[in-house]
């Protein structure tokens, strides 16, 4: 078996399976956020802290969930690339990189935030 073949093989398994973990993880995100929400609510926490924090951590495992899509993306691209291909892994890049830099962001935000709280409560 030529080199080629082979390693379209080896992508013909591992690219299921890479966007099967995204999937996972994606999910799991999902369903924490989904009952991190709906425990707010009914507990009445009403502190925009808390809502922050959960869409936070919400906001990390898709981003974990895309970063595995884009590897499994240039895997897939890497054997057989066509324009298709091409485009969606720059897509899925773009978003991730967006969602990145935001993310980064709002913890830059958060932890001036509760710098600011630490310092007003010192006497």
């Amino acid at each position: 078996m030529m080199l080629r073949q082979w390693l379209a093989a080896i992508t013909d398994q591992a690219v299921p399976a890479i966007d099967l973990l995204a999937l996972i993880i994606i999910v799991a995100g999902t369903l924490q956020a989904f009952i991190a929400a709906i425990t707010a609510i009914f507990s009445g926490d009403e502190r925009i802290h808390a809502g922050r924090e959960m869409w936070m951590r919400y906001s990390r495992w898709l981003v974990a969930g895309l970063t595995f899509q884009l590897a499994a993306d240039i895997i897939e691209t890497s054997v057989a690339p066509t324009w298709d291909d091409i485009g969606q892994l720059g897509a899925v890049a773009v978003i991730r990189t967006f969602l990145d830099f935001f993310l980064a962001r709002d913890q830059r935000e958060v932890r001036a935030l509760e710098k600011v709280a630490r310092v007003r409560k010192t006497p």
